[in-house]
């Protein structure tokens, strides 16, 4: 079975030294819940709870999965267990405000746990992962009445939610979705339809299960701008708020799936299941994306959390297994051959992995700071900043980290060997496991769209401009520091054609629009890449400082994963940029038709 240890040192050193977490809380108005003994032990427990509790049900998760019988789903043994300890615990309300029952600590909070509980059991955390987003969307839109019947089960963990978006003949594009909501007695609809694609749409850890729906009025405009927003009970709750009769929501099948087999991903079925419309009529998609946006950021943190646990376990394999003799001579004389760790190659999938969960770790909490200034900041011109970084980040922290995230997790059973490949050892679970992440909650083309279309050449390139100031200001005021040289002088000179090449594509689109979704996707890794070093040149300047502390390995090591990510994959900003310049010719050349020639469809 796969081991895993929390990061502990590492978040610390991104919270307290890198970023000043600690000054930041104290800035918030809820900031002062968040003392360094409350931080420590969230951390502490958190760690323990993924550990001690999630990770040994991981792996039976998997190889058991979900069984559907009556219309009843059953999650893995194990799973429920689990799941009332994470209640019991009172992890659900970490972050939600204390007037639906929550304990009002900053959302980082949370995104920290977040990341524990991805490493340990991805499947599992799926269950009450979505219950925030719903919890969010009721928050901002629901009437006060929904928020008194739904918002405090949700923020205890009594109930969970899910969203239903998705249509087996309309994926993204939900101006195609087919499910009808008619007025039916009082504030009541009768919605009927049917969604697919619906992670824990069914399931007994808890006791109701509170779905958003996107559906249709009779006579919506057509396309995106008809669509409305309905909160679907399982069951209905009855006077007392309690859960009373059963609604007509059914799962109709559960999807088989590549991975995330303890999750049940459901075909969810409603007939004329008793609705309540959540905000304006036709504003339902404007609502959904309350609860979008925090599932992306989630879905970033996934992809973290599986390349965390992916690094952990590849470097433990590769200072044990032993393999030939390393190039320059017996490093481990007194064995019959040299453990892997030695070779150069290995080396290189290794310091990829921890490259890339430091990193991540880094964009993932810094983040987190913008989305607690969102969430808790006093109305001004600091929080207007943060919700501009927020919105430029989001799709960078979703799609940037799952790309990298499958990259790591491969990398892990090509450390492995052929004994990656093998069941037992997990390595080839958390590959399966972090392949849906690039696809659900919009995938990495559709993030990318987002990113550069919507948040960067719709603003005319402001939000970027935002960013890539503070990135300006950071090389210029450590031009002349010498410890930070070989970061400073890079990062400048990518921040520089980061605004050129944005500018480029602007000026390509504006004779065809086809060049925006030509470039979209390396623009996004582009991006992903320079945010990441920009991070990766503050973290040095913090290690550089520290050097002579008590931990000097911890920092001798930042620094030089700094320093592989400058040289090893940094450079991948070239290809991007090459590519992004290329235009849309090449892509747009064959017809669709020419695209089979030289075989019958």
């Amino acid at each position: 079975m796969p081991s895993y240890q929390a990061p502990i040192r590492d978040m610390r050193f991104v919270m307290d030294e890198m970023l000043d977490y600690p000054a930041h809380y104290a800035r918030l108005p809820s900031g002062d819940d968040a003392s360094p003994d409350v931080v420590s032990a969230i951390l502490e427990e958190g760690a323990r709870f993924a550990r001690d509790v999630l990770l040994p049900i991981n792996q039976s998760g998997d190889e058991e999965g979900c069984l559907l019988e009556g219309g009843e789903v059953k999650a893995p043994n194990g799973f429920k267990e689990a799941y009332q300890q994470y209640v019991e615990g009172g992890w659900p309300s970490l972050a939600a405000d204390p007037a639906h029952g929550g304990q009002g600590l900053p959302p980082s909070l949370a995104m920290l746990l977040s990341e524990m509980i991805c490493a340990t059991n991805l499947a599992w955390g799926m269950y009450p992962g979505l219950s925030h987003g719903a919890a969010d969307a009721l928050r901002h839109h629901g009437t006060d009445e929904q928020k008194a019947t739904y918002l405090t089960k949700l923020v205890e963990g009594v109930w969970t939610g899910t969203m239903c978006l998705t249509e087996p003949h309309c994926g993204t594009d939900l101006g195609l979705i087919k499910t009808r909501a008619v007025p039916a007695d009082g504030d009541a609809y009768a919605i009927t339809g049917t969604k697919i694609f619906i992670s824990a749409g069914e399931h007994n850890l808890a006791e109701n299960i509170v779905h958003l729906v996107l559906a249709k009025l009779p006579g919506a405009p057509e396309g995106s701008k008809g669509i409305s927003l309905f909160v679907v009970p399982k069951f209905l709750p009855d006077a007392q708020g309690n859960v009373g009769e059963r609604n007509g929501v059914t799962c109709g099948s559960l999807e088989h799936k590549m991975g995330i087999h303890g999750n049940a991903t459901c075909v969810m079925n409603f007939d004329d299941a008793t609705g309540y419309l959540v905000g304006p009529p036709n504003k339902g998609l404007a609502c959904m994306f309350t609860m979008m946006n925090a599932a992306r950021l989630g879905v970033g943190i996934q992809g973290l959390g599986l390349i965390e646990a992916s690094f952990q376990n590849s470097l433990s394999y590769a200072r044990d297994r032993l393999q030939m003799r390393g190039l320059s001579g017996k490093q481990a004389p007194e064995k019959p051959a040299d453990p892997i760790i030695v070779h150069p190659d290995v080396r290189r999938m290794l310091l990829t992995q921890k490259a890339f969960a430091e990193g991540g770790r880094m964009l993932v909490l810094y983040t987190a700071q913008m989305l607690d200034l969102v969430e808790h900041g006093e109305p001004g011109e600091e929080r207007d900043h943060a919700e501009t970084l927020l919105g430029l980040l989001t799709p960078i922290v979703k799609a940037f980290l799952t790309e990298v995230g499958f990259e790591s997790t491969n990398e892990g059973v090509q450390i492995y060997g052929g004994h990656g490949f093998i069941k037992e050892w997990g390595m080839e679970q958390l590959v399966r496991d972090a392949r849906i992440t690039r696809l659900y909650e919009g995938t990495t083309g559709i993030q990318a769209l987002d990113l550069l279309g919507r948040k960067v050449l719709m603003s005319q390139g402001e939000s970027l401009k935002v960013f890539t100031k503070e990135i300006h200001k950071f090389c210029k005021a450590e031009a002349d520091n010498p410890a930070l040289k070989e970061f400073v002088g890079p990062l400048a000179k990518l921040n520089a054609e980061w605004g050129e090449l944005t500018m480029g594509v602007g000026m390509k689109a504006m004779q065809d629009r086809e060049e925006v979704g030509a470039a979209s996707v390396d623009y996004l890794m582009y991006s992903g890449y320079v945010t990441l070093a920009y991070l990766f040149a503050r973290a040095a300047k913090q290690a550089s400082i520290s050097l002579e502390g008590d931990d000097k390995a911890f920092y001798v090591a930042k620094l030089n994963t700094a320093r592989f990510y400058y040289q090893r994959l940094l450079p991948r900003t070239k290809a991007h940029a090459q590519m992004i310049q290329a235009g849309a010719a090449s892509l747009m050349a064959i017809s669709s038709e020419d695209f089979g020639l030289g075989f019958e469809i």
